[in-house]
């Protein structure tokens, strides 16, 4: 259950069309006894929504009831660790689920929400939270705390003992201690702040490792670890040592589903030639494998073509414009 106050009400119904959908199918479950029970004993709920809308805080043709009883309904919801933290995540990602793929929020509805968790997201704690961490986040009395990092990941943390505002003691620590060793902080300085570590800068070794990763799941066939490098915006068309991609060993090794999930859904360059002088086709024709060779050249086609087009454009070829193909 949440504590109320006016903005959370506001903020429910800006993201009214597009909350339902990150309560992710069967893993969330809505009470309707307790949801009838919150609305029953709301009653400070509905002074304060009555007085919103004497004041005209609510858009045109808003319904307050259906404001409230949708903020009951969402405090009424069940929620897991790895539930919240998939919510999260969703949040950190644009609106797009990490574990899917599907889209299901748009970039203003995460904006909005974001901003929304920024300013008021942790009741009477908010502004201190802004200060201290920096991040959005989002607090209930259960003990919980959804932690959102944009654009790296997401945490859904729980422990029960509260402070004085509602607020998890040992969650809001764990807030605190993340961004003393990260610089995750809105205004940390990316560049020049040496103290913290920055999961998001690649040196040398991070390169090394992603081409190793991506190289091994080509070569042992493994799609799904192929869908997690994709998802995780890793340029599918690194080379090796040798000028490899892992089309050219996917195509040596004969995997067709990997070589359909490198050209239809990542769209690699299947023009790229190794050390040796050899395309991913002529890897596939050296090692018999024919249907991976029907499958690149009538992939080289529609690529040149596609470059053509672009070319004349001004454009560039899109790249995973299509990330629902990789679930």
């Amino acid at each position: 259950q949440c504590s109320f106050n006016s903005k959370t009400v506001l903020g429910r119904w800006l993201v009214h069309q597009h909350i339902e959908l990150l309560i992710l199918q069967h893993w969330p479950l809505l009470f309707c006894l307790r949801f009838q029970s919150e609305k029953e004993t709301g009653d400070r709920n509905f002074a304060i929504g009555y007085y919103m809308k004497e004041k005209k805080c609510f858009p045109p043709r808003a319904d307050m009831i259906d404001a409230l009883d949708f903020y009951f309904q969402l405090c009424s919801i069940e929620v897991t660790c790895e539930s919240g933290s998939i919510i999260a995540a969703t949040l950190a990602n644009g609106g797009i689920c990490p574990i899917t793929g599907e889209h299901v929020l748009s970039a203003e509805a995460v904006r909005n929400t974001l901003s929304l968790m920024h300013s008021c997201g942790m009741y009477d704690f908010s502004g201190q939270m802004a200060f201290h961490v920096g991040l959005p986040a989002k607090s209930g009395v259960s003990g919980a705390v959804l932690l959102v990092i944009p654009n790296v990941m997401g945490v859904m943390c729980w422990s029960p003992p509260l402070d004085r505002v509602g607020n998890s003691v040992r969650g809001i620590h764990f807030c605190q201690e993340l961004v003393s060793l990260f610089n995750f902080h809105n205004y940390d300085n990316l560049r020049h702040f040496v103290k913290k570590q920055d999961p998001r800068r690649q040196d040398g070794d991070d390169r090394n490792k992603s081409v190793f990763n991506l190289m091994f799941a080509a070569y042992s066939g493994d799609v799904s670890a192929l869908r997690r490098f994709a998802l995780s915006s890793m340029d599918m068309d690194l080379q090796d040592y040798d000028s490899r991609t892992a089309l050219h060993i996917a195509a040596a090794e004969g995997h067709i589903d990997v070589v359909k999930f490198l050209t239809e859904t990542c769209k690699v360059d299947p023009f790229v030639v190794d050390r040796w002088g050899n395309l991913p086709v002529d890897d596939a024709l050296q090692f018999g494998h024919d249907e991976v060779v029907k499958v690149l050249k009538d992939y080289q086609q529609v690529y040149r073509q596609q470059e053509v087009q672009q070319h004349t454009e001004g454009g560039h070829l899109p790249k995973l414009d299509n990330i629902e193909g990789m679930v």
